[in-house]
């Protein structure tokens, strides 16, 4: 499925609503674009488990869970959870 990301398509929740948007694809993991970002995380980028992808539809990456707790799910560089 990795192969299907490109940079710049839009990540969505399973309930459609918006994530962030890819940077490209580092090894098992999607690395978002640092304006995808959050409050004091700003300026570095997050990444998401390739295993929370559900779907590639278009343009658009669909991941298995809400966007609320898909942030939840987002990694620093470090493979470490973002502390929200």
């Amino acid at each position: 499925m990795s192969g299907k990301i490109k940079e710049n398509m839009e990540i969505i929740g399973a309930d459609g609503v918006h994530v962030g948007t890819v940077d490209r694809v580092e090894g098992n993991r999607i690395k978002l674009k640092k304006s995808d970002s959050f409050g004091h995380h700003e300026g570095h980028h997050h990444y998401i488990e390739m295993g929370f992808v559900a779907d590639v539809e278009g343009d658009k990456v669909r991941l298995s869970a809400k966007a609320d707790i898909a942030v939840t799910l987002e990694e620093e560089k470090s493979g470490r959870p973002v502390d929200l």
